[in-house]
C-alpha cells in the first residue's frame, strides 16, 4: 500500500548505520515518534570493523543491545598492538591503560559490520523507531527560520514528504543532505589518503590474550590494518597518500599482493591465507579521502551526526566510536528540545562544541601518533610530520575547535599548534618506548601521555555513566554556561548554579 504523501514525525533519521540507528533508539526510547530512512537494505557491507570500549559499554548499554552484543559472539578486543614507531618490535595498547576502563569492561569488539549494523537497525526497531529501508532522502524541505521535514523517494521510486522537528543526516561520508546545514567540507591534507583491502581466510593471529586485537603496521609506502573477524576470516587493508595513487591502480590483486609484499609482517601473517573472492567478501575494495570536518555541524531543525559531520584516519578505530558518540549527544539535545527542558540553541550548541572537542581530541592523538614514527626515506611518512604542516590546514582545525576549549587548550595560532603536537607526539613516543621496555607489561607508561589520556577519557566517562547510572560521578559542564548530562544520560541539564 503506498505510503501518504505526508507523514509528521517528532524526528526523521537519514541514514540506519551505527549513528542513525542509536540515535532514533535513544529519541524513540523517550516515546517520540522516529522516522529512520535507509537507502540500502541491511544486511550490507560497510567498512570500520573495529571498536572501542565507550561504544560497546557505554552507547549500546544505554540503547539496550549490549547483551545482545555480547551474546552475538564476535571477538574481543582488548586493545591494539602496534609496529609503529622506533621501537623494532610489536607493542600494544591496552584499554586497561585507562583506570576508568580496568576491570571488566576493558574490551571491545571486531565486528562484522554487516551483522553488527543490523543489531543495532533492528534495536531502533524493537524500541519504537519506524525503518522503512530501500528509501533515499532527495532533500530537506525548509523555510526561512528552519529545516521542517525531507523528501524522499520509497524503493519503487516514488517520492513522499515526512515533516519533522528535527531532521538528522546519519548517512554516512556519502551524504547528499550535509550541506543544507551551511558551511563546507575541510579536507585534511594530513591524511589525505587511499586505503584499498579485502578479506582473508586463515591468517595467522597474535598470541594470547592478544589473539583478537587489531594488528597495525607501518610500512614504507603506508600502513596497515589486519583484523580478526572471526576466528578465521581477517579484514586486511594498505593506506597510502593520494599522491601514491599509481600503487592501487590497476589490477587489484596484484596492488594488493605488492604491497603486502613489502611489509614482512603482514606477509608472515597472511603466509598460509588466501584471500576471500566469493560472496560479499569477495571484492577488493578502495575507500577515498580519510578524513575531513564540515565547519558546522547544526542549524535550526537539522543535525549531522556521524561521517556526515566528519571523520578522522581510522588507525585508532574511532569511526564507529565519533558515530555512536556523536549520536549520543546530539539524542540528548533533541530529547531535552522536545520535552522543554533546554532550549533548541543552547542544545545544539552543547551538541555541537563536545563533538568537536572529541573530534579534536582524536585528531590530536593521531597527529602525535603519525609523528612518532621515524621512516626518513618514506614519502608517505615524511608527509606526515606535522612539523612540515602547511598553516591552512592548521589554521582549519584551530577554528574547528575554537571556543570549546577551555585554559590552556584554547589556541588561536597555527605555529604554537604545530609545537605542541611536536611535543605531544615527543611524550607518548617516551611512554611506548618505556612501555616496551617494561617486564610486566604494565600500561602505567602509555597512561603518562597527555595525548593517550585525553583520547580515553570522555569514552571513560561515557561507560561509567551508562554503568552506574545516578551513582555516577556528576560531570563538569564544558564551559561556563555548559550543560551536563542527566544522571540516565538521556537529556542535558543546566550545571547546579546555572539556569536557562
Amino acid at each position: 500500500m503506498a505510503l501518504p504523501d505526508s507523514e509528521e514525525f517528532d524526528v526523521v533519521v537519514v541514514g540506519g548505520g551505527p549513528a542513525g540507528s542509536t540515535l532514533a533508539a535513544l529519541t524513540a526510547m523517550q516515546g517520540h515518534r522516529v522516522l529512520v530512512l535507509e537507502k540500502e537494505f541491511f544486511p550490507r557491507h560497510q567498512i570500520g570493523e573495529s571498536l572501542l570500549p565507550a561504544t560497546v559499554h557505554g552507547v549500546c548499554r544505554l540503547t539496550g543491545v549490549a547483551d545482545e552484543l555480547a551474546a552475538a559472539g564476535f571477538p574481543r578486543k582488548r586493545g591494539g598492538t602496534f609496529k609503529w614507531g622506533a621501537n623494532p618490535e610489536p607493542w600494544t595498547f591496552s584499554f586497561s591503560v585507562s583506570p576508568r576502563m580496568t576491570g571488566p569492561t576493558s574490551y571491545a569488539y571486531q565486528v562484522e559490520r554487516a551483522k553488527f549494523d543490523e543489531i543495532l537497525l533492528n534495536n531502533a526497531r524493537r524500541v519504537g523507531a519506524e525503518v522503512r529501508e530501500g528509501c533515499a532522502a532527495v532533500d530537506v524541505v525548509e523555510d526561512a527560520e528552519r529545516v521542517r521535514g525531507v523528501r524522499y523517494t520509497d524503493a519503487d521510486g516514488r517520492e513522499h514528504r515526512a515533516s519533522a522537528t528535527f531532521v538528522v543526516d546519519a548517512s554516512g561520508n556519502g551524504s547528499r543532505l550535509y550541506r543544507r546545514v551551511g558551511g563546507t567540507r575541510e579536507y585534511s591534507e594530513f591524511f589525505r589518503s587511499l586505503a584499498l583491502y579485502g578479506y582473508f581466510e586463515g591468517g595467522k593471529r597474535l598470541p594470547e590474550p592478544n589473539s583478537g586485537n587489531i594488528l597495525s603496521v607501518a610500512f614504507e609506502s603506508g600502513w596497515f590494518w589486519y583484523i580478526p573477524l572471526s576466528p578465521d576470516l581477517t579484514s586486511v587493508g594498505a593506506v597510502v597518500r593520494r599522491e601514491m595513487a599509481d600503487k592501487i591502480r590497476g589490477d587489484s590483486d596484484k596492488a594488493l599482493a605488492a604491497l603486502i609484499a613489502e611489509c614482512p609482517l603482514i606477509s608472515e601473517y597472511l603466509a598460509d591465507a588466501r584471500r576471500v573472492t566469493e560472496g560479499p567478501y569477495g571484492k577488493l575494495r578502495v575507500r577515498k579521502d580519510y578524513s575531513y570536518h564540515h565547519t558546522t555541524f547544526s542549524r535550526p531543525g537539522m543535525v549531522l551526526v556521524g561521517d556526515a559531520a566528519c571523520f578522522v584516519d581510522p588507525v585508532f578505530s574511532s569511526g564507529v566510536h565519533l558515530a555512536t558518540y556523536s549520536a549520543l549527544l546530539a539524542a540528548r539535545s533533541i530529547n531535552s528540545v522536545l520535552a522543554g527542558l533546554v532550549g533548541e540553541d543552547r542544545a545544539l550548541r552543547e551538541f555541537e562544541s563536545r563533538y568537536r572537542r572529541e573530534y579534536g581530541v582524536f585528531y590530536e592523538f593521531l597527529l602525535s601518533f603519525y609523528e612518532m614514527h621515524q621512516d626518513e626515506n618514506s614519502y608517505f611518512w615524511q608527509a606526515k610530520k606535522v612539523t612540515r604542516a602547511n598553516r591552512p590546514e592548521l589554521e582549519s582545525f584551530v577554528e574547528l575547535i575554537g571556543g570549546v576549549s577551555s585554559g590552556e587548550r584554547v589556541l588561536t595560532d597555527a605555529e604554537v599548534l604545530a609545537k605542541r603536537f611536536s611535543s605531544g607526539s615527543a611524550e607518548f613516543a617516551a611512554a611506548v618506548d618505556e612501555l616496551a621496555g617494561s617486564e610486566d607489561g604494565s600500561m602505567v607508561p602509555l597512561f603518562k601521555s597527555s595525548v593517550v589520556r585525553e583520547v580515553m577519557q570522555e569514552g571513560g566517562q561515557v561507560q561509567m555513566r551508562a554503568l552506574l547510572g545516578e551513582d555516577a560521578e556528576p560531570e563538569a559542564p564544558l564551559s561556563a554556561d555548559g550543560l551536563v548530562p542527566s544522571p540516565d544520560g538521556m537529556f542535558w541539564l543546566p550545571a547546579q548554579g546555572t539556569g536557562e
